[in-house]
């Protein structure tokens, strides 16, 4: 018996529908469209962390060529794994450090290094030790790199953090948080105990580390002459750094010797894909490496370039007049004084620190979504500047 022609139609709209809907759960990822294409990853029509990703493709540096704990891990290097941390953060704290001992440190032994403001407790320090087999220290900043500096008008601070707080600036009401910023900008690479390190990878608490890394990651950088890894590249709020960029700017027209030839200015400047970011902060595009992941050479901050910029910063009082933060400040820096080949995005490092991510394909990962930049609403995949580094500098 024949079916009839309307329900056939109807058969088959419900078996195109149904297709289509297994097809948005189960098909590639896209991200959704917006006003002036400035929700989507304009200039990356596709994210490169769905591509299949390895290991860099050079010589690298495995567990068995020396990596043993103590003094028998001759193959280590002059590194560290640097964490600025307090004590109610114990628990974080471990569960960051099991993460990245079990997909990386368990095989090469580096040392950890925890900074706080205050003494560390008996507690932070046994729970944190028996998270690895590597030595850890634990060390006090001094008072004078801490406190507020005595050039910062204290009334005209407190008028700044009540404007900040009235403009919902993340963190701008809590004063640790822009001492914090400023010892982790300029500061931090002074303390004694870092004296004659050269190398460190910043963690903090409540990260997370998805990808196992079979390479000696500091080796990788010392070997192939990089000065800075990052994993996660955004837009900052610019209300928290308006006057940023035109302090830059005064320092650059005074010392235009700094300036690499090699240069990422046009990264830190695109107007493109968000105007209004670029005139909300005066120039500065506000892309910037988030800081809270990042591998670097300590041999730039103590050069003369960035000892002298971060100075002029300093004295102009924007770390507590407005919230400057650490990642702008660095990745500025790193922008303009450094040639942009030694800055190395580790797309093969799975991490996360809430909301964002980097998540590569790889079978060496686990527990995170290839691809996702965030797990939180869509607007926030708007923040995501990869696309502009990929754009003016590469993927190297």
């Amino acid at each position: 018996m024949a079916i009839a022609r309307p329900i056939r139609v109807l058969a088959m709209a419900a078996v195109v529908l149904w297709v289509f809907f297994l097809y948005q759960i189960f098909g590639p990822t896209r991200y959704p469209k917006g006003p002036g294409d400035r929700v989507t990853l304009k200039n990356m029509d596709r994210d490169p962390n769905l591509d299949l990703t390895g290991e860099p493709e050079d010589s690298l540096h495995r567990k068995d060529e020396g990596y043993e704990p103590g003094e028998a891990g001759t193959a280590r290097i002059n590194a560290t794994i640097l964490s600025v941390v307090r004590n109610s953060e114990v628990d974080g704290m471990v569960q960051a450090m099991r993460d990245l001992e079990q997909t990386w440190n368990s095989k090469f032994n580096y040392p950890w290094t925890f900074f706080n403001d205050e003494e560390f407790t008996e507690e932070f320090k046994t729970r944190t030790q028996a998270e690895t087999k590597a030595k850890c220290s634990y060390e006090l900043i001094p008072k004078e790199h801490w406190d507020v500096p005595s050039w910062i008008d204290d009334g005209l601070f407190k008028e700044s953090l009540k404007i900040l707080e009235e403009k919902n600036i993340q963190y701008s009401g809590m004063v640790s948080y822009h001492q914090m910023c400023r010892w982790n900008s300029g500061l931090f690479y002074k303390h004694p105990a870092l004296e004659n390190t050269q190398y460190y990878w910043r963690v903090e608490p409540k990260v997370h580390f998805f990808c196992d890394v079979d390479y000696d990651v500091f080796r990788y950088m010392q070997d192939y002459n990089k000065t800075y890894g990052f994993t996660i590249n955004l837009y900052d709020d610019p209300e928290s750094i308006p006057t940023l960029w035109p302090q830059t700017m005064k320092f650059v027209a005074q010392h235009s010797e700094y300036l690499h030839e090699n240069n990422a200015m046009n990264w830190l400047s695109d107007s493109v894909r968000r105007p209004e970011h670029n005139i909300k902060a005066q120039g500065y595009s506000t892309c910037h490496f988030w800081s809270n992941f990042e591998i670097g050479d300590m041999n730039f901050f103590r050069s003369q370039a960035y000892e002298d910029y971060f100075n002029h910063l300093d004295r102009a009082g924007g770390f507590f007049y407005e919230r400057w933060g650490d990642a702008p400040v660095h990745s500025i820096a790193l922008g303009l004084f450094e040639d942009a080949s030694k800055i190395h995005w580790f797309r093969d490092i799975g991490y996360q620190h809430i909301p964002y991510f980097n998540c590569p394909n790889s079978p060496k990962c686990k527990g995170c979504m290839a691809g996702r930049f965030t797990d939180g609403e869509a607007f926030l995949l708007k923040e995501d500047c990869r696309a502009n580094w990929f754009k003016y500098v590469g993927m190297g």
